[in-house]
C-alpha cells in the first residue's frame, strides 16, 4: 500500500500522553504526524529543579526530532494548532490545514489561577522553560539586592519567598528552596544574615498532598518543618501585588516572591473546541477516551475528563497521561482490525513526593515509605524515566555532586 493511502494519526501535543501514544503506533499500518508548539518534550515533573537551580533546561527537555529519528512512520511539525472541525475532520496550524483519519487531543494543561489576575501578574509558577527560568532568575536576584540592601524591612521581604499550594509540587518546590538557601546561599553570601531567609508554605486546605495516605500526609509536614519550612494551614490567598501576600483572614506577609502551585487546568484550546467541558476546562469522553459522537477523535491526559470507579475525575498527572497514552494506541490499532473498543482502566503505580535531600514520601505497592528509603526510590524512578541516556547521566552527576559537596553548579542569571 502506498505510504499516503496508510490511515492518518494526528497526534496534538508532545507530553507524556501524545508521546507514549506515538511511541506505541511505531509498528502500526499508520502514518503519524506529531504536533507540537515546541520542538522538544519536556519532563515537568524536575521542571521545579530548574526553578530553583538545580537543574538546566536542556536537562529536562529533549528534541522530539531526535526522539523519533527512527521512527519511519512519524513525522513532527512544530505549531500551535488554532482551530479543529470534527466533520471535516481537519486541524488548522499556522494557517495550514492537517487532514486526519484518527485525531489525538493530548494538549496538557496550563496553569489555574482561578480568576486572580493579582496574583497570576506578579507571582510566579512553574509550567513551562520559560516560567520556571523566570522563577529561577527571580529567585537569584532577591539574594543580589538583599546582600546590598541597608533597610531591615526591605531586605526581610526580599528573603521572604511564599509558595501558595499543599500539592506535590508545592511540597518539592519550598522543600527544595529551603536547601538551597541553607546549603548554598548561606556560603555563597557571607555577609547576609541567612537566618533572615524565610521559606512560606500556603495551603487553603487541613493538610498537605491531600489526596496521599495520613501518615504520609505527617511525615511530609515533619520533613518540611527540618527543612525549616513554615507551613500554614487554612491559608487562603486572597490578593499579591508583588510586595505584599493577603489571605482570607486579615493576615499579611511582606515578600517579593509569590510561587504559584495551586490549581492546573487543561490548555485553553479545550474551550473553544465546541464540545462539552467539565471542571478545569477539561473534555468529557467516553470511557474509551473517544470524544462523544466522533469515535475517530481521542482525548488524553490533563486535557481528558474521565471518572474512576469512585466517581472522581482521574487526577492530571503524568502516570495517568502514560497509562492513557498507551490505551489509546492499543484501541487505535484494534479500530483498525475492526474490534472493539477497550475502556481504560487506571492503575495507579504509587504515589511519590520529595522534600529535599534524603527526604521524601513514598506509597508503593500499599506500604508506605518516608525519609532516606522513600528518595531513593524517587532519585531511581525519576531518572529512569527522563528520556536520553545523557540526560540520565547528566542528571545523576549533577545531583550526586550536589549530593557528597553541597555545591549547586547551575545558579545563572540570564537575560529573559
Amino acid at each position: 500500500m502506498n505510504v499516503r493511502q496508510l490511515p492518518h494519526v494526528v497526534i496534538v501535543g508532545a507530553g507524556f500522553g501524545g508521546l507514549t501514544a506515538a511511541k506505541g503506533l511505531r509498528n502500526a499500518p499508520v502514518r503519524i504526524t506529531l504536533v507540537d508548539r515546541n520542538n522538544y518534550h519536556l519532563f515537568q515533573p524536575l521542571l521545579y529543579q530548574v526553578a530553583i537551580a538545580g537543574l538546566v533546561p536542556s536537562q529536562v527537555a529533549y528534541p522530539l526530532r531526535t526522539i523519533f529519528r527512527r521512527q519511519k512512520n512519524l513525522a513532527f511539525q512544530m505549531g500551535e494548532v488554532t482551530s479543529i472541525d470534527f466533520e471535516a475532520r481537519y486541524i488548522k496550524l499556522n494557517g495550514s490545514v492537517i487532514a486526519y483519519d484518527y485525531l489525538l487531543l493530548a494538549v496538557g494543561g496550563e496553569t489555574n489561577f482561578f480568576g486572580m489576575e493579582s496574583v497570576q501578574q506578579n507571582g510566579f509558577q512553574i509550567k513551562d522553560i520559560e516560567s520556571a527560568v523566570a522563577t529561577r532568575n527571580h529567585l537569584l536576584k532577591m539574594f543580589e539586592k538583599a546582600s546590598r540592601e541597608a533597610d531591615s524591612e526591605k531586605r526581610k521581604a526580599m528573603l521572604t519567598f511564599v509558595v501558595v499550594g499543599g500539592g506535590p509540587t508545592g511540597v518539592e518546590t519550598s522543600g527544595a528552596l529551603a536547601e538551597l538557601i541553607s546549603h548554598v546561599m548561606k556560603r555563597e553570601y557571607p555577609a547576609l544574615n541567612i537566618g533572615e531567609a524565610r521559606v512560606i508554605l500556603l495551603e487553603a486546605g487541613e493538610a498537605l498532598i491531600a489526596s496521599y495516605p495520613d501518615e504520609l500526609r505527617r511525615a511530609t509536614h515533619r520533613l518540611l518543618g527540618k527543612k525549616n519550612v513554615e507551613v500554614m494551614f487554612n491559608a487562603r490567598l486572597t490578593d499579591y501585588n508583588g510586595q505584599r501576600v493577603l489571605l482570607a483572614d486579615g493576615t499579611e506577609i511582606k515578600s517579593n516572591t509569590l510561587i504559584w502551585t495551586a490549581g492546573v487546568k487543561a490548555a485553553g484550546i479545550t474551550n473553544r473546541l465546541g464540545v462539552e467541558v467539565a471542571g478545569s476546562g477539561r473534555v468529557r469522553t467516553e470511557a474509551a477516551l473517544q470524544l462523544p459522537g466522533h469515535p475517530e477523535v481521542y482525548v488524553l491526559g490533563d486535557a481528558a475528563y474521565l471518572e474512576n470507579g469512585n466517581g472522581q475525575p482521574l487526577p492530571m498527572l503524568s502516570t495517568v497521561a502514560i497509562q492513557q497514552g498507551k490505551s489509546v494506541a492499543e484501541n487505535i490499532q484494534r479500530a483498525l482490525k475492526g474490534l472493539e473498543q477497550k475502556p481504560f482502566r487506571y492503575r495507579d503505580p504509587g504515589l511519590l513526593a520529595t522534600i529535599g535531600r534524603n527526604a521524601a514520601v513514598a506509597r508503593i505497592w500499599g506500604l508506605s515509605f518516608s525519609g532516606l528509603i522513600a528518595w531513593l526510590i524517587w532519585v531511581v524512578l525519576h531518572i529512569y524515566r527522563i528520556i536520553g541516556f545523557r540526560n540520565r547521566l547528566v542528571v545523576f552527576i549533577n545531583w550526586a555532586w550536589e549530593y557528597f559537596f553541597y555545591d549547586n553548579q547551575v545558579r545563572l542569571i540570564t537575560r529573559e
